[in-house]
């Protein structure tokens, strides 16, 4: 299989091969000739498979083969997605598919002033890429024109579900054209992200190309039992110092675990940012373009990064603190390892994080390897269960004794 045997207009093959693609993804050899023939799709693939272009190239293909409606004003297509970043990635990787073909776009994201948002949506739009929360925004005041729309597409829709965004996908979904194409692309096809798609989908095409059991082959994934924070810290100074790591992200689960981290590393010398939802966009903006050019070797940062964030030379992920939720964990290490390259994803483990193991590995289905550095080994077990998989894998909890019922008198 080829791009030329997707049917896609040659100027859009221009813009693949110029971005040095030579084959499509099995998630793009699957999504793209169903989105040529206007069906609606929900489909879920790993992180850095080339999902973005399996619904921005053949949007583009029907937006120049189509005309558009009379109506001026308003976009064609909306494409929301849960954050900034993430937005920011799809307005990159649409820009460069369209590099030779005329294509206006533009994205309403928080975290910016409002005045050049509101500027742009005056305007006729072929791709309009937004956030829930500031697009909301601009519709409660009557600044986005719909009528003209065409395509909906709604990204890593799990991740908006984990943020509380499912009430503002409704309203999104109301207000936009009632006949349009649906595109719905998640991490996993199951649960609330599987009731929201059939309720919002026409006679969708079901396209799944991962399993829980099977993640991320590529990615050698380790963990370290640490006894401390200050032993986790230890055990981080021992890998970044390592020759082989490139450059890597080091997942913290608070925004201030995560300063902390950055001003222990640079004390150390070592040449590290933070990126959290606290920082202004500009300052976010730089640090992702310090990164992208290599003049950061470690970015230290809360799950904001876990998806959407596409840096090419990541060969390591540290979790020195596990995510509350098994699937957040998945992402993470998805920052490396990245188009079937190969990675590294060290977890740190104390006991505050073992409830999170067990869930990682019920959902992984295996369990994790354990690894040992000389001169670092801890001092405390690891606690001991039957197994961490099926009814032998629930969460470690203390047993409970009986409490004796008062007599009735």
């Amino acid at each position: 299989m080829s791009f030329e045997n997707l049917n896609l207009d040659e100027r859009l093959l221009k813009a693949v091969e110029a971005c040095g693609f030579e084959t499509p993804t099995p998630i793009q050899e699957h999504a793209i000739p169903i989105i040529l023939k206007g069906g609606d799709v929900m489909g879920s693939a790993q992180t850095g498979t080339g999902k973005t272009a399996a619904f921005v190239l053949p949007i583009l293909h029907q937006l120049i083969t189509r005309k558009p409606v009379k109506k001026s004003v308003g976009p064609r297509c909306l494409v929301v997605a849960p954050t900034r970043e993430l937005a920011q990635q799809v307005e990159k990787d649409a820009t460069a598919y369209s590099k030779f073909i005329k294509f206006t776009q533009g994205s309403v994201v928080g975290g910016v002033s409002y005045g050049p948002q509101i500027q742009l949506l005056k305007r006729p739009l072929d791709l309009l890429i937004a956030t829930p929360g500031r697009l909301l925004d601009h519709m409660g005041q009557g600044r986005i024109d719909f009528s003209r729309l065409e395509f909906l597409v709604l990204d890593e829709a799990d991740r908006m579900l984990d943020m509380g965004f499912i009430g503002d996908i409704r309203k999104i979904v109301a207000a936009v054209p009632e006949k349009r194409q649906t595109l719905l692309f998640s991490a996993t096809l199951e649960g609330p992200v599987l009731r929201m798609a059939q309720t919002i989908l026409k006679d969708p095409e079901s396209i799944q190309l991962t399993t829980n059991q099977k993640n991320h082959d590529q990615i050698d994934q380790r963990i370290h039992w640490a006894d401390d924070v200050s032993h986790k810290h230890n055990l981080l100074a021992h890998y970044v110092q390592a020759e082989d790591v490139s450059q890597a992200v080091i997942f913290t689960s608070t925004k201030r675990g995560a300063d902390e981290l950055v001003l222990q590393l640079n004390r150390k010398g070592q040449k590290a940012a933070v990126l959290h939802g606290d920082l202004r966009m500009t300052a976010r903006q730089k640090t992702m373009d310090q990164m992208h050019h290599g003049k950061i070797k470690l970015l230290v940062a809360t799950d904001i990064a876990a998806r959407g964030l596409d840096f090419k030379n990541i060969s390591h992920v540290f979790n020195f603190d596990l995510p509350n939720t098994a699937e957040d964990y998945i992402h993470r290490i998805g920052r490396t390892g990245r188009a079937s390259a190969c990675g590294t994803a060290i977890s740190l483990v104390c006991r505050k994080d073992w409830d999170y193991l067990v869930s990682i590995e019920r959902l992984t289905g295996g369990k994790l390897k354990r690894d040992l550095i000389p001169g670092l080994e801890p001092r405390s077990k690891e606690p001991k269960i039957r197994s961490t998989l099926g009814n032998a894998g629930r969460s470690w909890k203390p047993r409970r004794r009986g409490i004796p019922r008062r007599r009735m008198r």
